[in-house]
């Protein structure tokens, strides 16, 4: 008899089933006819945004747009696909921290597919390590804990995960971002249930719950309850689970979170079948399917739209045996032209051929005017600068051999005759006299750096930075990596007088505590960074105006480097040179 009715309840339980998933499937197809206007609205707005090259709003509207679809579908290519788009318009600004922002989020976004978590290590990873590069450290703690969540999902779980997430749980903390301490102890808690210490995962999952609360992060709030509830269940604590799991269900169910659900609803049921409730674990194991359907039938808008496609494919297939039935009964007359139409073809042939050689006889002439322009532009550069350098000689040699000895002299002479001076005067006539010749040796040692020509590239930086560092507050470092080989002389001068630039603008209007010059060098680029941890300023709208931003500009551009400014109002400045080794060597540079 116990058997007969098990085998009833199993009969009843499937015929249920069937009736939810056809309930969903209509449901879902009621829901498909009426998604398309918030997608249509905001898809038209893109295209607007567009038209008027308002590329910053663009980029924003695509996350809108993924966001959107993932609402709607979950988990799916057209998130991805508008995500990336955003990425793209992001690249066209040269909004570096909305292109690694954007990182963050397909990063993310590919954790939720099983079969992606590399790609997503790979995005997550690279924001990390721009972030990490521009010290912009919420950035760097959200791009952890994404690399946390991946790496919690790993069996065997690394060894030093949990170190990991303290560490960025105390980053949190101090760098004041609630959110993500909150996720950071989330985690923790979940990593400590996978290693089966209860206390532990009940400890951090109330710490989270505690700062997510009051901020009202929802979903954060319903898996910590869900975490306390597995606690519960791992000790036998069956009410208490299911108490906990209520409380996130009616978090989940508010936020329509239907995996989240589905999950609730089976650990539901398994807490009642242990307390010996089989009729409520059964109406919990019911819920569990209706969610599993609901959560399954959002899904159902892509096999529509894939069986959409499909069904145009075949529309034109039908079309093209249409087609191939007309051409065979045109057949008979195509023969007798088809003499004609040979000699047609030879003629277009032969016109087409000889437009080609037109086109590219006209290309290689572009190409020459375009090459003879840019060897201009080179040779004017090349006498500007060497005008310029020819110029500052003349004036530091005049400094040095005029009014320098003339300093000198003076000098001996008041020490000469300092028996004779008042004490009131010697001693700030000395002192004036010594701040006049050191003036007069930087002003020289600036407008022509012997060290560079005597000693080489990194020795000059190093010069040049000890003797900044004599009169200036601000402190001054200069870091290399890597051996940089020989410069020319051209570009020795011109990267030189560029770092100089560089650092007579920071000292005069960044107000930094600290300026870093690196020297990064390899085999293929020499990488120069000059940062600082000033006021920043926008670059766009204020130095670009400037002939010193220019210059720097017009000297990189000849080297065929590039350079590439990263800076906010209150974060700094960031100036990153990238120059090919080949154009600044001996070697590349006797040959031009």
């Amino acid at each position: 008899m116990k058997r007969t009715g098990l085998y009833e309840w199993r009969f009843l339980g499937w015929t249920l089933v069937l009736m939810l998933l056809a309930s969903g499937a209509e449901c879902q197809s009621g829901r498909s006819m009426g998604e398309s206007a918030p997608f249509d609205s905001l898809k038209q707005q893109i295209s607007q945004l567009s038209q008027k090259k308002q590329y910053a709003q663009v980029a924003r509207a695509y996350d809108s747009l993924g966001q959107l679809y993932h609402q709607q579908y979950g988990y799916n290519k057209h998130s991805l696909d508008a995500y990336f788009k955003g990425l793209h318009y992001y690249g066209l600004l040269g909004d570096s921290l909305g292109y690694y922002n954007e990182y963050i989020v397909i990063g993310d976004y590919y954790t939720h597919d099983y079969f992606m978590q590399g790609t997503a290590e790979k995005y997550l990873t690279k924001a990390r390590q721009y972030f990490e590069r521009t010290r912009n450290m919420p950035k760097v703690i959200e791009s952890r804990l994404g690399l946390a969540n991946i790496a919690q999902k790993r069996d065997p779980l690394p060894a030093d995960l949990i170190t990991q997430l303290r560490e960025t749980e105390q980053l949190s903390a101090q760098y004041k971002q609630p959110q993500l301490q909150a996720y950071a102890l989330n985690l923790l808690a979940n990593t400590y249930s996978r290693v089966k210490k209860p206390d532990s995962a009940e400890y951090f999952a109330n710490r989270s719950l505690k700062i997510a609360s009051p901020l009202k992060i929802n979903w954060l709030v319903a898996l910590n309850h869900f975490y306390l509830g597995l606690v519960h269940q791992f000790r036998n604590e069956s009410k208490e689970a299911i108490e906990s799991y209520r409380k996130s269900f009616e978090i989940a169910e508010s936020e329509n979170d239907l995996s989240m659900l589905r999950e609730l609803s089976r650990h539901t049921a398994d807490s009642y079948s242990r307390l010996g409730e089989y009729e409520k674990a059964y109406e919990a194991s019911l819920m569990t399917l209706d969610y599993a359907n609901r959560f399954n039938t959002s899904e159902q808008t892509k096999s529509i739209r894939l069986q959409e496609y499909e069904s145009q494919i075949n529309t034109l297939a039908v079309e093209k045996q249409l087609i191939e039935e007309q051409n065979r009964t045109q057949r008979v007359v195509n023969s007798m032209l088809a003499v004609g139409l040979i000699i047609s073809v030879l003629g277009v042939g032969t016109l087409v051929f000889l437009r080609r050689q037109q086109k590219l006889i006209a290309h290689q002439e572009t190409v020459i005017a375009q090459q003879q322009i840019r060897e201009l532009e080179l040779k004017s550069l090349r006498a500007m600068i060497e005008g310029q350098e020819g110029e500052r000689s003349r004036i530091a040699r005049d400094l040095h051999d005029g009014l320098g000895i003339q300093l000198s002299r003076i000098k001996l002479f008041v020490e000469a005759h300092q028996d004779q001076l008042p004490l009131s005067v010697k001693e700030p006539l000395n002192q004036f006299l010594d701040e006049a010749c050191t003036e007069t040796r930087l002003i020289s040692s600036n407008l022509r750096p012997y060290s560079l020509s005597t000693f080489g590239f990194i020795p000059a930086l190093e010069d040049l930075v000890q003797k900044l560092n004599l009169v200036n507050e601000t402190k001054l470092v200069l870091e290399h990596y890597g051996e940089v080989p020989p410069l020319g002389n051209e570009a020795s001068v011109m990267i030189y007088r560029v770092v100089q630039e560089l650092l007579n603008n920071a000292l005069k209007h960044a107000d930094a505590h600290t300026i870093t010059v690196q020297v990064m060098a390899s085999n293929e680029t020499t990488l120069i960074s000059v940062d600082d941890d000033g006021r920043g300023a926008d670059f766009e709208q204020e130095s670009l105006a400037g002939n010193g931003i220019a210059n720097i500009h017009s000297r990189i551009a000849f080297l065929g480097g590039q350079v590439m400014w990263q800076s906010e109002p209150g974060r700094g400045t960031s100036v990153m040179i990238s120059l090919p080794m080949e154009k600044i060597t001996k070697p590349s540079l006797n040959t031009i």
